[in-house]
């Protein structure tokens, strides 16, 4: 059986630093110019490219295999990847230069250097040597701290509006930094590889200049800034567990909009890009009156009202986000179909004639006890026969799955008082506690899934 023409296994086993591999060779930028040029060629129907393990020619890399032929390609670089595709996947042409084509000797390397990497492997475990990835996941806050800092500096936007050669002299004069520390700051992002630096001077790579740059169509800075948020909270977590106490002192309607603003930009990101599929699962027939509670940013108000130019909608937030919300709204012109009303989803009186409440990562802030009397409150708030929906993440009965919603279960203990992330059975319990009926789960194609219920 052969589904695909060509199918491309690129190495890409990570190693230490310093020790000769393919990934250290370039092997990811390959692949992703690789993946780039056949969906360009119009040929994923045709060509399949998986990274793999090893290839056992570390110190020829980057390597590939195209079978069914069979054929070994070493020291590929992206600068090749035209060609190989150009003249192997289309004109049925294998590039000879590239080619290894004495089989006992690409046999005898491949033994030679698996036998290294097994023997390396059981030096290090008879030394004790920590796992290079548990080494990773621990130090893995160097990285996102180099790239916090240089996102609430602007470094990318300053990069690109750099006339000629961006030095570490220059961008230290146009972010008013200190020299040294720009250089060091620059010189991490390069080895990041987030920018580029070549006789001295710095550019952006293509994440960044897509991503990290000002006034770019997919500018995400602002909503990135939220992880900065999260930094000094996350440096309590020891402090935390200790005490079973949160970190952040502040309630939400008192955080400065240095928060705020961020908070609410990150969740309009998310909230963009699944609200077409959740309207679709949810679907408004019959549907007049939408209630968003905790509606951030109006995202979700905003999709479902374009979707179905008979619905109504009201975003129901604090008053320091309804303004955002109003800015969104008006920017999609439908200011005369959604509106606002300011409140706290904690305590207040949502009022009543709602065909369908919408909880959008919402209960995950709450506790078991403020979830269930959030549910009651909404119960009383719609019409009969109006439905619930709850958008969260939803965990397996042992709620170490998934890891996503695991890991978010600990930015609710330090964020939150009693905030967690919850199973669909917990759901299920505080629907049915609250009245609700026919409570169905719906998957969807993201970290987060649906719990919706309906009020007989």
């Amino acid at each position: 059986m052969h589904p695909f023409q060509y199918h491309v296994f690129a190495c890409e086993q990570r190693k230490p630093e310093g020790v000769p591999s393919c990934t250290a060779r370039g092997s990811s930028s390959l692949v992703d110019a690789l993946r780039r040029e056949v969906s360009a060629r119009n040929l994923v129907d045709r060509v399949a490219v998986t990274p793999c393990g090893s290839l056992g020619l570390c110190e020829s890399g980057p390597n590939l295999v195209v079978y069914p032929e069979g054929v070994w390609y070493s020291r590929v670089s992206s600068g090749d990847v035209v060609e190989i595709v150009t003249e192997h996947f289309q004109n049925g042409r294998p590039v000879e230069r590239l080619m290894r084509k004495d089989g006992a000797q690409l046999k005898a390397e491949i033994s030679e250097g698996r036998g290294r990497m097994l023997a390396a492997l059981a030096s290090r475990d008879a030394a004790g040597v920590v796992p290079d990835e548990l080494l990773e996941s621990i130090r893995g806050f160097m990285s996102s701290r180099v790239l916090l800092t240089a996102i609430e500096l602007d470094v990318f936007t300053a990069l690109a509006r750099v006339p000629g050669p961006a030095t570490a002299a220059i961008v230290t004069r146009a972010l008013g930094t200190d020299r040294r520390a720009t250089e060091t700051l620059l010189n991490a992002l390069a080895a990041l590889g987030v920018v580029a630096k070549k006789d001295g001077a710095y550019s952006n790579g293509p994440v960044a200049a897509r991503f990290l740059v000002a006034g770019t169509p997919d500018d995400a800075r602002i909503s990135l800034r939220h992880n900065a948020s999260l930094w000094a909270s996350w440096s309590a977590l020891t402090d935390v567990v200790r005490s079973g106490k949160c970190a952040v002192r502040e309630e939400m309607c008192d955080r400065p909009d240095s928060w705020t603003t961020p908070f609410i930009a990150a969740m309009h990101r998310n909230a963009a890009l699944r609200a077409p599929a959740v309207v679709k699962a949810v679907g408004a027939q019959g549907v007049r009156r939408v209630l968003d509670i905790g509606g951030g940013s109006g995202a979700y108000s905003i999709a479902f009202a374009k979707a179905h130019p008979g619905l109504e909608a009201e975003v129901f937030d604090l008053a320091s986000v309804v303004g955002i919300a109003e800015r969104h709204i008006a920017e999609a012109g439908l200011d005369g179909r959604i509106h606002t009303r300011v409140g706290d989803l904690r305590h207040d009186s949502f009022g009543s004639g709602y065909d369908l409440a919408l909880l959008s990562a919402i209960c995950h802030m709450l506790g078991p006890e403020e979830n269930s009397d959030l549910f009651r409150r909404v119960f009383g708030a719609l019409s009969p026969g109006g439905r619930i929906v709850v958008q969260d993440h939803l965990m397996s009965d042992d709620k170490t799955s998934p890891r996503s919603g695991a890991l978010f279960a600990v930015n609710m203990l330090v964020g939150t008082p009693h905030g967690g992330t919850y199973t669909s059975a917990e759901y299920g319990r505080w629907l049915r506690e609250a009245g609700f009926s026919l409570i169905e789960t719906v998957p969807l194609q993201s970290p987060s899934g649906l719990v919706i219920g309906s009020r007989p």
